[in-house]
């Protein structure tokens, strides 16, 4: 299982990471990495702070739960890989990435870190949400404050697009998730803080920072 993670597919946030990172805005193909299988964060579990960062972020995105195997896939197919989705945080060590983009290098220490993808306990069908991937809404509060507010109509590349993308390069496998880019709003967190993500107003994530 990988997870496949998209990035600067809203302009608000595209244009904010530009400001903290200097990190270009616009491209004609999306921006896609990976994490592996060991930042997984589960179930709720608390965030620790890794030692070698300065300056974690969270990154609130919609997943969506590939099932079936697929390659080379066109974007009029894509809607069939996938019926369920939820959402989850890409933590992202800010400093780090910085670092790293001045000097044309990987992200992998900014973004693949252990536990750095919180994953939500559940999946919802995307039937019982209306069916169309491309209206949903989702918000993330931080100590019961809205920080983050994620309408996916208001993505640079569509979800099916993103499919097709991705799918040219590598093999979708069962249970593979694809997070899905993040909106405007991204901030640090700091221990004792409190994370809380819903998707169309059903709670999905609930967890701590320490």
């Amino acid at each position: 299982m990988k997870i496949i993670c998209i990035g600067r597919n809203y302009r608000a946030h595209a244009e904010e990471l530009h400001h903290a990172t200097g990190l270009a805005v616009e491209g004609a193909e999306p921006v896609w990495f990976l994490k592996p299988d060991t930042a997984m964060l589960r179930n709720n579990d608390p965030f620790y702070i890794p030692h070698f960062t300065q300056e974690v972020h969270y990154e609130c995105e919609l997943i969506v739960r590939i099932n079936r195997v697929g390659r080379a896939i066109a974007e009029r197919f894509a809607h069939r890989y996938y019926d369920e989705v939820g959402l989850g945080i890409d933590f992202t060590a800010r400093d780090l990435q910085r670092e790293a983009i001045a000097a044309g290098l990987p992200w992998e220490r900014a973004k693949a870190f252990d536990y750095s993808a919180a994953l939500p306990p559940r999946y919802l069908p995307l039937a019982e949400l209306g069916g169309d991937v491309q209206k949903l809404h989702f918000t993330l509060e931080v100590n019961g404050e809205c920080r983050q507010r994620g309408d996916t109509s208001e993505m640079l590349f569509t979800v099916d697009r993103l499919i097709a993308a991705v799918s040219q390069y590598m093999t979708l496998r069962t249970g593979d998730l694809l997070f899905t880019g993040t909106p405007a709003g991204v901030g640090p967190v700091l221990p004792g803080d409190t994370l809380r993500a819903t998707l169309e107003g059903v709670e999905m994530l609930h967890f701590d920072i320490r």
